[in-house]
């Protein structure tokens, strides 16, 4: 399942819960103590929404205005300060009037607004020269030279209000109505139609995953502004997926599109490329491709926006294209004239397990100036960069070799011929999940490392790319951030440096990092400890472990800096030792790191997370291996229950949430990357079946919460209910918590669910009695 928790661990933190029962099995103990509300507000401490706005001057992420200025956000106990610095000389200096344009969004109509917290999510000069500012997804254009106005840009011309993708230009946005493409004017709202033909379930640009459905355009503009790369989704032979709200009388159906594993007709696409001004529509020559991307369950990953594996020639003639297979391990380059449609192949890679372009950003190029390529291929075990020839579709030479991967290609200057990009493990004795920058050059060589500090590295690269900045920190240490030149990497000025005297003035403590070794007792394995603040060695303390197995993220989200990693700290406080360990199958490390239980699901890095718990036990005294416990989200909650299945003699408690508990009732592109497509052998059995919980529900012997909102989109409930159908038909004892009208995040309900979790491991692992129906501070505060 796409994890919504493991991709943002400020929000990710807060999706959990508990009951309430009887005492824990295991070693014997005192009498549980009985924990008050005090207990729990001090645990409270250490929640996001407290810790956050205590750590001054971090400053991860800043957004180029042109080559030289760049604008920013530094907080401090005074509120949050938008700041404009320029490269040449570092100054900085404020971005805006902050007082007045709070007065000013106050007269338009946004009466929660305050000059300290702004929220601004975006920035730019308008051609007019007022400011165009986007709050709350809402953008106001402002004139603060005067007395100060903002007025909602939507306001200003009368058009439709579907989202809009802009074109490079920013004169034009492209949308979907009535499943046809439609172009409309910014300036005046005039809209006009492109295509005709898109009808119900066969609509152009749609944005339909399954497991995702929104009314945003998939597409990639020309760099001109005049042609549109999409496609025509066709799903009229794709199954339905049902949900139905939770209210007084009948209630709501919600079906949509919604393929699964193994159905005999999935998502597909037909290519199309659109001339705008004449509303002409080219057809590609080819089939119709499978609905897929090299990278993400989607055809477009959504980070950045657009289409990924779609990219442009700077002169609008061709566009280069990659065709994945329905299994994800077949990979096929092609090349499309824009204006006939003509389609070359130039080029495959075939893989044994799975393919993927890039370790969280699709990083191959397109360079048809110089007729080349950058593929990213993690054929020698590690993620690295090659260069193709595309007039024979034959390997020129790798651009970079040997262990570590490339993450992220941020930067290719043809004329240099230099590529700057993000990466890992590439630096021996540094922490292999510490991203730090690097150049080299199209023609190989030694890669230059920009970014020396054995840090974990954020960077944000000028529009020029003469610049970057650079956000370095570990877990222990907070985040400096500085401005560096991109062609030596030398320090120009500092940024911000973070100060965290206010976070520590609470007791606040960073977690420890751990290395322990896999399950093959050779493989390293990087994890975080979080103790209680008022730890004593001389006591035993029961083990939650905290587990997202993968294989698209891990349990520990990055080795940055950070306030708050989840809740786990204050699960500590509550009297725990929380652990989350990246076991095999997680990304960031090897090829065959990632694949150690590529299409044996059911694996959920288990193996690894018992034997490093054990590991702990011996190392530490003070930790009890006659308690412990687990709890995840998504796929976190399909781990805690086969957890909790498989290994009923070690983990005696578990908090499973919006568990995908059998990927045959997930959507197609998630479950057959990972597991293969589905095979059924004579006797009806399947080679899905070593994944799927129900299937091994009768060994359950401990304490277990399911947990799942009523209308989850993404991991459909049905998931979770296969597993109670199989407890009932056990006789088996559990505790189930369903949240009407709630989807894979649970909203407000975050702070009951939360809370509730706390209960269920401090009675039942702990044998402690919690306090009655403490109250969590509302998610997400204002």
């Amino acid at each position: 399942m796409r994890s919504i928790i493991g991709t943002s661990r400020l929000y990710g933190a807060l999706m959990c819960g508990g009951l309430t029962l009887a005492s824990v099995s295991g070693g014997a103990m005192a009498a549980g103590r009985t924990l008050t509300a005090q207990d729990y507000a001090q645990a409270e401490r250490y929640m996001p929404y407290n810790t956050m706005p205590l750590a001054d001057h971090i400053v991860r992420t800043v957004h180029w205005l042109d080559g030289t200025h760049f604008w920013y956000v530094d907080h401090d106990a005074s509120g949050d300060h938008y700041l404009r610095m320029d490269a040449t000389n570092g100054k900085a200096t404020p971005l805006l009037d902050q007082a007045k344009l709070a007065a000013a969004l106050v007269k338009a109509g946004k009466k929660d607004i305050k000059a300290d917290k702004l929220g601004i999510a975006a920035y730019r000069v308008a051609d007019d020269g007022r400011d165009e500012i986007e709050i709350g997804g809402t953008h106001y254009l402002c004139n603060l030279k005067a007395a100060g106005e903002c007025v909602d840009k939507s306001t200003l011309v009368k058009a439709g209000k579907e989202p809009g993708v802009l074109s490079p230009d920013r004169k034009q946005e492209a949308f979907i109505r009535n499943w046809n493409l439609w172009v409309r004017d910014v300036a005046t709202g005039k809209e006009t139609q492109l295509t005709t033909d898109g009808i119900e379930n066969f609509g152009y640009a749609t944005d339909n995953a399954g497991w995702q459905h929104t009314d945003r355009a998939i597409l990639e503009w020309s760099p001109d502004s005049k042609q549109i790369a999409t496609f025509q989704q066709d799903q009229r032979k794709t199954g339905d997926m049902y949900l139905v709200t939770t209210k007084l009388g009948h209630p709501e159906l919600q079906s949509w599109k919604y393929p699964l594993a193994g159905d005999e007709h999935v998502t597909m696409i037909e290519r199309v490329i659109i001339d705008v001004p004449t509303h002409t529509v080219v057809r590609l020559k080819m089939p119709q491709d499978q609905h897929r991307s090299t990278l993400c369950d989607d055809v477009s990953c959504g980070r950045n926006g657009g289409w990924d594996d779609v990219k442009w020639a700077a002169d609008g003639k061709s566009v280069a294209f990659v065709s994945t297979s329905r299994d994800h391990k077949h990979e096929t380059f092609r090349i499309a004239d824009a204006k006939t449609g003509e389609v070359r192949t130039v080029f495959h890679e075939d893989v044994p397990t799975y393919y993927e372009s890039g370790n969280g950003e699709v990083n191959w190029r397109y360079l048809p100036e110089a007729n080349e390529a950058i593929w990213f291929s993690e054929r020698n075990d590690w993620g690295n960069l090659y260069l193709y020839d595309l007039a024979n579709g034959q390997l020129k030479h790798a651009i970079t070799t040997g262990q570590g991967n490339v993450t992220e290609v941020l930067r290719v200057d043809a004329k240099t011929r230099t590529v700057w990009f993000r990466g890992v493990g590439r630096t021996s004795g540094v922490n292999p999940y510490y991203q730090q920058f690097w150049k080299v050059s199209l023609d190989g060589g030694q890669p230059v490392l920009l970014t020396p500090e054995p840090s974990d590295h954020t960077i944000t690269l000028s529009d020029d790319g003469k610049y970057f900045v650079d956000s370095y920190s570990t877990i222990a240490n907070p985040p400096v951030t500085v401005l560096r030149d991109a062609n030596d990497g030398h320090v120009i000025n500092t940024v911000a440096k973070a100060d965290i005297t206010r976070l520590l003035a609470t007791g606040w403590q960073p977690p420890e990092q751990i290395v322990v070794k896999a399950r093959d007792g050779k493989t390293d394995l990087y994890g975080l400890m979080f103790k209680p603040t008022h730890f004593d060695p001389t006591k035993k303390y029961p083990v939650v472990d905290y587990i997202y197995p993968g294989p698209q993220t891990g349990s520990v989200d990055g080795f940055d800096f950070s306030p708050s990693y989840r809740d786990n700290q204050p699960l500590a406080e509550l009297g725990f030792v929380v652990v989350a360990i990246n076991g095999m199958g997680t990304p960031w490390r090897s090829k065959a790191f990632h694949d150690a239980w590529f299409a044996s699901m059911g694996d959920n890095t288990l193996p690894d997370q018992v034997t490093a718990i054990k590991q702990l036990g011996q190392r530490y005294p003070w930790i009890d291996l006659d308690r412990v416990g687990m709890w995840g989200h998504s796929g976190g909650g399909n781990a805690t229950a086969d957890a909790m299945f498989s290994y009923p003699d070690f983990f005696k408690v578990g908090w499973a949430e919006s568990g995908n508990h059998d990927n045959r009732e997930y959507e197609d592109d998630w479950a057959e990357k990972w597991q293969g497509l589905v095979a059924t052998n004579k006797d009806g059995s399947s080679n899905y079946d070593n994944q799927a919980n129900q299937l091994i529900a009768k060994k359950l012997k401990g304490k277990l919460m399911l947990v799942h909102g009523s209308i989850d989109d993404n991991v459909p409930p049905y998931s979770t209910l296969l597993v109670v159908d199989a407890l009932i038909k056990a006789n088996k004892d559990f505790d189930m918590l369903f949240l009407p009208n709630q989807h894979h995040g649970y909203g407000s309900d975050t702070p009951y669910i939360t809370r509730r979790r706390w209960d269920y491991f401090v009675q039942y692992l702990a044998g402690d009695t919690p306090p009655k129906e403490y109250a969590l501070k509302p998610w997400p505060w204002k």
